[in-house]
């Protein structure tokens, strides 16, 4: 198995299936690295080393340790209800929110809504939404009104890794960008 492919088990267990090597994620999110590495050790070669590397190495830094590592959680993208203990920020003016041209109706209907996850993701430059829009094929880019939204009175929040969070954009703050 590659890292790569090791990177996204890690990634299911953590945000979504904990219960896939069955173990449990605390209310923060937290997992135990002893029986992570135990239960992702059934299917493939796994250890300490491996995993320090995956996380150290993860382009999106979607992974945290505490202090002493024996616990590790995702920063963000979990399906499942936990609290990742996110910092509410007052964020730039402007983000972006980088998606696939076939939910471009949707959105220009609805806004943007968290669906299978706990938070819509935006992202600080136009470069990361176009990368996470091609994810999902013809990449559409939004303009967020994120200071507006603020000052509004909704709650935006930055993630360990930088993504900023938040539970849904109202159309009325979108600018879709051509």
């Amino acid at each position: 198995m590659s890292l790569t492919e090791t990177s996204k088990f890690i990634s299911l267990i953590l945000r979504h299936k904990p219960e896939t090597i069955g173990i449990s994620l605390d209310e923060h999110g937290w997992a135990k690295v002893d029986e992570l590495i135990a239960g992702v050790s059934k299917t493939r070669r796994f250890d300490m080393d491996i995993l320090e590397e995956i996380v150290r190495t993860d382009e999106k830094k979607r992974y945290s340790f505490n202090e002493d590592k024996t616990l590790i959680r995702a920063n963000q993208g979990h399906s499942v209800s936990v609290d990742v203990e996110l910092k509410e920020a007052a964020p730039p003016e402007i983000l972006f929110h980088g998606t696939g041209e076939k939910f471009v109706a949707s959105i220009d209907e609805q806004g943007l809504i968290s669906k299978r996850r706990l938070y819509v993701h935006l992202s600080k430059d136009y470069e990361t939404a176009v990368k996470v829009g091609s994810r999902h094929g013809k990449p559409v880019v939004y303009n967020v009104k994120a200071g507006e939204m603020h000052r509004d009175g909704f709650k935006l929040y930055l993630s360990e890794n930088g993504v900023w969070l938040t539970k849904k954009v109202s159309v009325k703050y979108l600018e879709k960008l051509l």
